[in-house]
């Protein structure tokens, strides 16, 4: 039924010569070659549309690429644990996770950093411009060493899921909020997409960028995971969340300029994430302005950047309490 709607609406497009009076670059080009087929039985598609509705066959038979299923099985499955999570560790006490979260942390540190290597020397080798690079679905080594490093960090989105995990079994509820849990389950969701259509040209640079500062990001969470002690050497932990704020503006303006170039690059993906770093730009100034900006509120624990704490260890826990003017330890006040 939406095919043949959107059938409808394409012929009330068509001039009196028979041809669309819309670009057919407006409509994204999977839905060009249904409506071209389905309603003129014509077999010829635009080189834009060519180029889009090509799934790379390099990654077909690639672990989780034969089709969306599985994807989509894993983040239901992350938001059903978002929602069951809590209840199911309402009555339980928190997991006591140091050694896991310094091992998990340092370990996605190196394979961002092994991301963000393949792509920037696959990139060099093969020429790639940083203003407008079309995609190449050959066999050429260095484009599939791309299409490799762009497989790698859609994996490496799935791995984060386990952050919520964490987060939950630690009973740090507080920090799954809906930035954190929109960022996480997207970002696997939709670059599923990418990696199936356009493993290489354009779609390197975001993933590039991201890989650098994650390596930043997860160096500063598995140091935080040492506990209270070297909070002291983590002043930089604001940055973080500046550093992201500054990716995803860099993110719109090489869009923008591919979008001015007239880049052969799927225009619907442009656009789309041009929206998706803009809703991203609002939650993190929220996310920056409620943590650094608004008065300080007596906490029992510090909150690192982007709602994540360190090691879920609160320094209150080291210190001595003073009730009614009396000192207290272990929550016991002297002379009870």
């Amino acid at each position: 039924m939406v095919l043949l709607w959107a059938t409808d609406r394409y012929l009330r497009t068509t001039d009196p010569a028979g041809f669309p009076a819309l670009p057919l670059q407006s409509i994204p080009c999977c839905l060009q070659q249904h409506l071209l087929k389905a309603t003129c039985g014509l077999q010829f598609l635009t080189q834009e549309a060519s180029l889009c509705c090509l799934q790379d066959k390099r990654v077909e038979n690639w672990p989780l690429m034969q089709s969306p299923l599985p994807t989509l099985c894993i983040s239901t499955l992350y938001l059903l644990f978002v929602w069951l999570g809590p209840k199911w560790m309402k009555d339980r006490e928190p997991f006591q996770m140091r050694l896991v979260l310094i091992l998990y942390n340092f370990g996605m540190v190196l394979l961002n950093l092994f991301i963000f290597r393949e792509l920037f020397m696959g990139s060099y080798n093969a020429g790639y411009s940083y203003i407008c690079q079309t995609v190449d679905y050959s066999d050429n080594v260095h484009e599939v060493r791309i299409a490799a490093a762009l497989w790698w960090y859609f994996i490496s989105k799935g791995i984060e899921y386990l952050d919520t995990v964490f987060f939950i079994l630690r009973k740090k509820n507080n920090q799954v909020s809906f930035l954190h849990v929109y960022h996480h389950c997207t970002m696997f969701t939709l670059w599923w997409i990418g990696i199936k259509w356009v493993a290489g040209g354009q779609a390197f640079f975001g993933a590039q960028m991201n890989s650098f500062i994650h390596v930043i990001m997860y160096s500063y969470y598995g140091l935080a995971a040492f506990g209270p002690w070297i909070q002291k050497y983590l002043w930089w932990k604001r940055y973080l969340t500046m550093l992201q704020l500054v990716q995803f503006h860099v993110t719109i303006g090489h869009t923008a300029l591919s979008l001015y170039t007239d880049c052969p690059f799927p225009k619907w993906m442009h656009w789309a994430l041009i929206a998706y770093a803009i809703s991203f730009i609002f939650l993190f100034l929220n996310f920056y302005v409620r943590t650094y900006k608004e008065p300080k509120k007596a906490k029992p624990g510090k909150t690192a950047a982007n709602g994540i704490s360190a090691n879920g260890v609160n320094k209150s826990e080291n210190h001595l309490v003073v009730e009614n003017g009396k000192k207290q330890k272990n929550g016991k006040a002297k002379g009870e």
